[in-house]
């Protein structure tokens, strides 16, 4: 899919209605062939066609409330390997104070975060809140930003094959809803009813998803192989619904964090193979490293009840009490079990925080 870069000459009338108008234009260039999914798709791959003409229009990414987010983490972050030093995506501006809402990998740990317009000015901005149950970070920006706030939709309604947009910092570019089903990370993360999209964009970290009344859907969060289900192999983007912000947006604003109890974090990842939670990565100085859970471990049991999945596996830690309590896990290494105690935390505390003067 071709990302359809905009003019920045301001707005003019309605965006709702000039995001449609341009949407239809984008299609005739861009979507024209079936839907993700049908039948169609099985045929062999047709020669490219030459690039269509870019539609251009009036319509600014700063219209759609998109900012380009930059951020560089403390010197010491322990999310440095796998997230890196300097992290770049969006940002949707969801209030007349400065709001902006993005996903929160990339403000973790930061130190320093700037939001960028789309005729290059740059706006500094400090940290709000970081949820990681749901994924969601928030920022603020410290002066005036000179871009309109988006309004929140509501994701529960989305349906499958819904026309969308995803905007990013540098473009925007029509998709459908594919599907909405549970996401399992391999990070300890999972969300009972994510938003997929057809076809894939690279735009897509802290990217808007807009309906067609230019409301906000979710959060950009992956790129995906699997957006139809696991069973069709379709590239496509994973969005974190706009419904989950709206209980802890003021928790957020007023504490930097949901007032939810937090869930028992013990720091591994894994990979579900067959059933089977197999651990991948840990991360050091964390609960599971104390514990010497090492990669190649496999997790059959907590608490002695055995497990199914990685979905099982999160949903029997989580349901042991909140961050602190101890974590009994049987573990398979060598092809002896072993049990082994792991003292979990609130994932919180593991981040390093920026330094204060």
């Amino acid at each position: 899919m071709r990302e359809i870069e905009m003019n920045a000459t301001g707005s003019g009338g309605s965006a709702g209605g000039t995001i449609w108008r341009i949407v239809g234009a984008l299609l005739v260039a861009c979507l024209c062939g079936p839907l993700p999914g049908a039948a169609q798709e099985q045929e062999q791959p047709k020669p490219a066609a030459p690039p269509a003409a870019r539609p251009q229009s009036d319509l600014t990414v700063d219209a759609l409330s998109v900012v380009r987010v930059r951020t560089k983490a403390v010197s010491n972050a322990r999310s440095m390997r796998s997230l890196g030093p300097q992290r770049e995506g969006s940002g949707v501006v969801i209030g007349t104070d400065g709001l902006v809402l993005t996903i929160g990998y990339l403000i973790v740990e930061a130190e320093t975060v700037e939001l960028v317009t789309s005729d290059g000015r740059s706006f500094p901005a400090t940290v709000v809140g970081y949820d990681n149950t749901t994924g969601f970070g928030l920022l603020r920006a410290l002066t005036p930003l000179p871009v309109k706030p988006v309004q929140l939709g509501q994701s529960a309604t989305v349906a499958d094959r819904e026309l969308v947009l995803i905007v990013g910092f540098d473009g925007v570019a029509p998709a459908y809803v594919v599907s909405r089903r549970q996401f399992v990370g391999y990070w300890e993360y999972l969300l009972d009813d994510a938003i997929y999209t057809a076809p894939a964009t690279v735009n897509w970290s802290g990217a808007a998803l807009l309906n067609r009344e230019g409301k906000l859907l979710g959060i950009g969060s992956l790129v995906v192989s699997d957006a139809i289900g696991s069973q069709t192999q379709v590239p496509g983007n994973l969005f974190v619904p706009i419904d989950l912000l709206k209980p802890l947006l003021s928790d957020l604003v007023a504490n930097g964090k949901s007032s939810a109890r937090p869930r028992p974090w013990i720091g591994v990842n894994t990979q579900e193979v067959q059933g089977n939670v197999i651990v991948t990565r840990v991360s050091p100085e964390s609960p599971a490293d104390d514990a010497a859970i090492r990669a190649g471990d496999v997790i059959v049991g907590v608490g002695g009840q055995s497990i199914k999945g990685q979905a099982d596996f999160y949903s029997r830690l989580w349901s042991r009490g909140e961050a602190g309590v101890e974590i009994p896990l049987e573990i398979l290494r060598e092809g002896r079990v072993e049990k082994i105690p792991i003292k979990s935390i609130d994932r919180d505390r593991y981040y390093r925080a920026k330094p204060t003067l």
